[in-house]
């Protein structure tokens, strides 16, 4: 199956790379998605070339009741991000890899991240997604979609609050306007296997508690 996501963040394209290299920003769209025992690294640096990888648990419920046997009741699932450095007009290009264990379900594919209008930045993911499952294989993958899909609209709706939230923080006392890193806007736009869809409406992550502990080497683990 071939499944084309693109996400709009409304900020530059160096603001939106370090953005998805921040290990605390990654973990709350972890924890907005449903996901539980959320672990990201990340490695380089988001003004040249950087890598994020994840790793999560969620809850199988978007796998059909009957295809639950091939995945068991939750799914592990890992994704690494890898970004070349920026080019002209800070664009870049990379390479994703998700894979979901038990299923097993394995998306490859090419990202690319630029600024598609004055103040938006697109990120934009196309690959092919394989389900190593006989006979049930396109319901898996099918399946499986959906639930890459539902994440990465949460990570712009993470965004999208993140950046309000940095764009309020930017007033002064006063309410007289401070050069602003970011704005208010984030959405996901995604198809997969022909079939368009538009994904709006409200999400917004947080986190309460206890925060996320950090590791000598960079790596957050959730609390």
């Amino acid at each position: 199956m071939r499944l084309h996501l693109r996400l709009d963040l409304a900020t530059d394209p160096r603001t939106a790379a370090r953005l998805l290299a921040d290990p605390a920003f990654m973990l709350d769209t972890i924890e907005a998605a449903g996901g539980a025992d959320g672990h990201v690294d990340v490695t380089g640096d988001p003004d040249d070339a950087f890598t994020v990888t994840t790793r999560r648990s969620l809850p199988a419920d978007q796998i059909p009741a009957h295809l639950r046997g091939f995945v068991g009741t939750r799914i592990d699932v890992r994704q690494v991000d890898a970004w070349e450095p920026p080019g002209p007009a800070d664009e870049r290009v990379g390479t994703v890899a998700i894979d979901i264990a038990g299923a097993p379900v394995r998306l490859t594919g090419r990202t690319r991240m630029w600024e598609s209008a004055p103040g938006t930045t697109s990120v934009e993911y196309d690959g092919d997604l394989r389900a190593a499952v006989p006979l049930f294989g396109a319901a898996v993958e099918s399946a499986a979609a959906g639930a890459i899909r539902d994440a990465t609209e949460v990570v712009g709706r993470v965004a999208a609050d993140r950046l309000r939230g940095r764009s309020e923080r930017t007033l002064a006392p006063d309410g007289g306007p401070v050069p602003a890193a970011g704005s208010a806007l984030g959405s996901a736009v995604d198809s997969a296997s022909g079939d368009d869809q538009d994904n709006t409406g409200q999400i917004t992550g947080g986190r309460s508690g206890e925060g996320p502990k950090t590791d000598g080497d960079g790596t957050v683990t959730a609390p």
